[in-house]
């Protein structure tokens, strides 16, 4: 996507509906305030558009709101030591809603020319594009310290391809992801050497 400025925006920007409650009333809240940002998927003539206001890095304070996302998606925080690494580490944008994450996107692998992208999204608040402007403000911070943003996914995973890709990030090459099920238990190995 590309950013467009706020001023002279596309004829576009009105396709979002007006006069409607909640998170559907962000466009008429950006177009009214001037504070938040606007995207399309060309600069002539666009398909798409997005927006998104009131951006959110993270700093150490959020560690609760990341560690009550629950044991299902702590892989998001693994590869950092845990949320109170991940919240403090200045690699995370997160989607909040009375101090609750909705939506969180981080550097999952820091190298020192690529950062590796990951992204959830609470599945109450999934398809209203909150993961979405997490990524892009992370590629955006990413691209300002000089590495490259990649995507690293199962091509199994159907929902992580089509956020990448609507995140701007295009196929390299695919691979085949092996699994061999759950560890077994120290019992069943005792039992097994007899």
């Amino acid at each position: 996507m590309i950013e467009l400025a706020s001023t002279g925006l596309p004829a576009s920007a009105r396709w979002f509906p007006g006069g409607a409650p909640g998170v559907a009333a962000l466009p008429e809240h950006v177009i009214a305030t001037g504070g938040g940002r606007w995207w399309a998927d060309r600069a002539v003539d666009p398909k798409a558009v997005a927006v998104s206001s009131g951006g959110h890095v993270l700093p150490a304070e959020d560690a609760p709101a990341v560690a009550a996302l629950g044991h299902g998606v702590a892989w998001i925080h693994r590869s950092w030591g845990g949320p109170e690494q991940l919240a403090s580490s200045g690699h995370c944008w997160g989607a909040f809603h009375r101090g609750r994450a909705l939506s969180l996107a981080c550097t999952y692998f820091l190298g020192s020319r690529y950062e590796d992208v990951a992204a959830l999204a609470d599945p109450g608040h999934r398809r209203q594009h909150l993961a979405l402007a997490c990524v892009t403000a992370l590629c955006r911070d990413i691209a300002a310290r000089g590495r490259t943003p990649s995507w690293t996914c199962s091509r199994d995973n159907r929902p992580s391809r089509l956020l990448a890709w609507s995140a701007g990030f295009r196929l390299a090459r695919e691979y085949v992801h092996y699994a061999t099920g759950p560890a077994r238990s120290p019992e069943f190995r005792r039992a097994a050497a007899a």
